[in-house]
């Protein structure tokens, strides 16, 4: 177990996060708030109820990723509960993973198969 620190042991880094995570927090509970008002407690999803103590697990969706997005309207956002969202993320992070390149080789196409590349030729064609 590591020792507490004392007010000597807190450096500047320590400072920076601390004010970084207040600030998110803050931020959260305003787009949080606002969320819950425009829409049902409801993951939209899965579609599993919350309300009482469980409605901590239904979470705020940026639905651009992008967290200080956050008009009034709710636009950007979407409820999901804990499990949905994490598979929101995991499914970008694989697709993210999927297209990389590895430093020093050419990007190749994951697809080399075209099925509808005739489709125009044969639609134009005469009965």
């Amino acid at each position: 177990m590591s020792p507490k620190k004392t007010p000597r042991d807190i450096t500047a880094g320590d400072r920076i996060v601390e004010m970084a995570r207040r600030q998110r927090a803050q931020r959260e509970k305003g787009y949080r708030a606002q969320a819950l008002k425009l829409y049902p407690n409801i993951c939209a999803r899965c579609g599993r109820e919350f309300s009482g103590e469980n409605l901590r697990e239904l979470t705020v969706h940026h639905k651009d990723h992008n967290h200080d997005n956050n008009p009034t309207d709710g636009s950007n956002w979407e409820l999901l509960c804990l499990y949905c969202h994490d598979n929101e993320h995991a499914r970008y992070q694989i697709a993210d993973d999927c297209n990389a390149v590895t430093p020093g080789e050419e990007s190749q196409p994951l697809f080399t198969h075209t099925p509808f590349a005739l489709l125009r030729t044969l639609l134009k064609r005469e009965p």
